[in-house]
């Protein structure tokens, strides 16, 4: 064979190589896997809770880290123990990885007893150790790019950064979070952007996620560094530069931190994880949901947006918005585009069983089912359907879980802008900002609804809701605070009495809302419990919970897909196969566990969680019980009526709002 046709075979097997590769990367997560997924083996060895689990490049070796501070590295298609070392810790093992491009040899431990070391499991030899932080180390991350570096996160409120290069043998601060947002904030979880390394996340106590690009930063601090060498007196707290930071928030959360605060429910990031092509970002919010919040959408806070009298002139003309809803909110701009469509209400026949199978749940009270239906209807229309959107935002409200009424806010926004008539949408709206809190611009868009449809003005929900709104109101001027001249809540502004610098509260204020939701899994218990997305391209959503299961949702739609019961009592630890349908899972329990699609012959899989909605609202309930509830919980004693998270005066409130929001359209 001549060398011409020798190198043409060699590269049509390297494209054959290839396009079996992609196939295999694009359909390893399908649905059908999904629903076919169980428990595979248990990997005994450890002696105390397994804190965190890391694959490597490959995939053929998983390395565990745990409470007896021991290392284990697996192979884990042989369900076998390849090694074990103690880590020279003194304390639980929070994070492992392995560095990149080491031959797997290269381990990164952090642990609760501050330190952090560095181990080649060749030898079974740890050959740095670190002791710059003065709080529990949580987090360590790496990035491909940098083969020799990698960075820490913990609950001194700092991020430092490590070149194994240097031969100090010290860390630098990348990050000082203390010096923005006070002395208690402490740093929990961290994570490098996969397609562009520059891009670290961070996670931390409050519901703010924070980016940074770790260029301009580390390039500000060595400036400041060598100022301070020619000025003695250098002031070293200077701000994070303009375009070093942005901040991710979901938009109701700021408004209910003091609420949380009061029962003693603490907002906290437990992980933060960008998508396989580095465009979104996944939040596991400790007391509250799962977020995602995707790098390119750029939607600020409804909650964060100035009520009409703050509006420039550009934004109001004869007293009307320019974006479709003449009063209350201020529209982003890139839904005004759609105002001026026309309603598009007919459904196709498949989407309007869809929508009819969603009302008959929706009249059967089963919310969740409802909004499921919905999700799935209005991400085959293409995002393009008021009356979804409306009818969803219906279900959302009389579910009332945390953080619904925000998202049923949302919908009746994205209904009114593609539909500015939509009669139930724009009273629902003011319905929404009424239970948010917003009490004066809820007075301002009923006002406006009345306007708008005067043969309603007059209704029962109408006068309800005013009666509800107004009865507010006065409640407020009898405060100390409205007797200083301010007539409600107006939207979310820092308070000056947390004490932290123009700088932060800027950056809060610039802050993007969340993209998309999970709801189903509680997560008050540990603040370790990860969320991540499971397929090549991140199909679908894993989250651990308290209750001792694992929660699989459908990323675009939002809907929970299987329940599967992964620990004994708390499931923190999800770490999906780079390139299978492999999962390993990791909790209270001395065990690691891997799951893996069923052959369709074996129907018996005793790990399934059949009630899948039963276990999403005994979460909510745990959630939102008090913490000698939730302790007794955790010791496997059984509550009996825990709160559902809302008053029994808010029992039905569209019970009060006649023809306008009872019935789904």
């Amino acid at each position: 064979m001549s060398q011409r046709n020798i190198a043409a075979d060699l590269l049509n097997r390297k494209i054959r190589e290839n396009r079996a590769l992609s196939f295999q990367r694009h359909y390893h997560v399908t649905d059908p896997f999904i629903k076919r997924l169980g428990l595979e083996a248990e990997l005994q060895g450890h002696s105390g809770c397994v804190n965190c689990l890391e694959w490597n490049e490959k995939g053929d070796i998983l390395a565990s880290g745990s409470d007896d501070q021991h290392v284990m590295v697996w192979d884990p298609f042989r369900h076998r123990k390849l090694m074990s070392m103690h880590t020279g810790h003194a304390a639980n093992i929070f994070s492992v990885k392995f560095l990149p491009h080491s031959g797997d040899r290269i381990l990164v431990t952090g642990a609760a007893d501050t330190k952090v070391h560095v181990h080649d499991v060749t030898v079974q030899e740890t050959i740095h150790m670190f002791s710059d932080h003065t709080n529990r180390v949580k987090r360590i991350a790496t990035a491909p790019m940098w083969p020799n570096m990698f960075w820490s996160a913990a609950e001194d409120g700092i991020i430092r950064q490590y070149d194994l290069r240097e031969s100090s043998k010290r860390s630098d601060v990348l990050i000082d979070l203390t010096e923005y947002c006070g002395q208690l904030v402490e740093a929990k979880c961290l994570a490098v952007n996969p397609r562009d390394n520059n891009y670290l996340a961070v996670g931390a106590n409050g519901p703010f996620v924070r980016l940074y690009d770790i260029r301009m930063i580390h390039n500000h601090r060595k400036a400041l560094s060598q100022s301070a060498e020619v000025h003695t007196f250098c002031d070293k707290t200077k701000p994070i530069p303009d375009g070093a930071g942005q901040y991710y928030v979901a938009g109701h959360l700021p408004v209910k931190l003091p609420d949380y605060n009061n029962r003693l429910r603490v907002l906290v990031a437990t992980y933060v994880t960008f998508s396989p092509d580095g465009t979104e970002l996944l939040v596991n919010m400790g007391g509250e949901q799962v977020y995602l919040f995707d790098l390119t959408f750029t939607q600020r806070p409804y909650t964060f947006l100035l009520p009409k009298k703050c509006h420039s002139s550009t934004e109001v003309q004869n007293g009307k918005t320019t974006n479709g809803v003449s009063n209350g909110i201020h529209l982003p701009v890139n839904c005004l585009k759609l105002a001026n469509n026309k309603p598009c209400s007919e459904l196709p026949p498949h989407l309007e069983r869809i929508k009819q199978q969603a009302n008959d749940a929706f009249a059967r009270q089963q919310w969740t089912q409802a909004i499921q239906l919905y999700s799935l209807g209005i991400h085959t229309t293409g995002q393009s359907n008021a009356m979804l959107y409306g009818n969803r935002a219906a279900a959302y409200m009389k579910r009332k879980w945390d953080g619904d009424h925000y998202d049923a806010l949302r919908d009746c926004l994205k209904a009114l802008s593609l539909n500015p008539a939509h009669l139930k949408a724009h009273f629902r709206l003011a319905r929404c900002l009424f239970e948010l809190k917003y009490v004066a611009e809820a007075l301002e868009c009923l006002d406006d609804f009345k306007g708008k449809f005067p043969e309603q003005a007059h209704s029962s929900a109408c006068s309800a809701l005013d009666k509800d709104i107004k009865a507010a109101l006065f409640s407020k001027n009898d405060s100390v605070d409205e007797k200083k001249g301010s007539s409600s809540i107006r939207f979310h502004s820092f308070s000056r009495k947390e004490s932290i610098p123009e700088d932060e509260v800027i950056l809060r204020e610039r802050s993007f809302d969340y993209k998309h939701r999970y709801c189903g899994h509680c997560n008050t218990t540990t603040d370790i419990k990860e969320a991540n997305f499971f397929g090549s391209k991140g199909q679908y959503i894993v989250s651990g919970s308290d209750d001792g299961s694992f929660f699989i949702w459908e990323k675009e739609t939002t809907n929970l897909v299987r329940v599967l019961q992964g620990d004994e009592s708390i499931v923190n630890c999800l770490q999906p196969h780079p390139s299978y349908c492999y999962l390993a899972t990791s909790g209270i329990d001395p065990v690691v566990r891997l799951w893996s699609p069923r052959p369709e012959t074996d129907s018996e899989n005793g790990r399934v969680v059949e009630d899948m909605e039963g276990a999403s609202q005994a979460n909510q309930r745990r959630m939102n019980a008090d913490p000698l509830e939730v302790m007794l919980l955790n010791m496997g004693y059984r509550i009996t009526g825990l709160s559902s998270g809302h008053d029994a005066s808010d029992e039905d409130e569209d019970n009060t709002e006649g023809q306008v929001q009872c019935r789904t359209s």
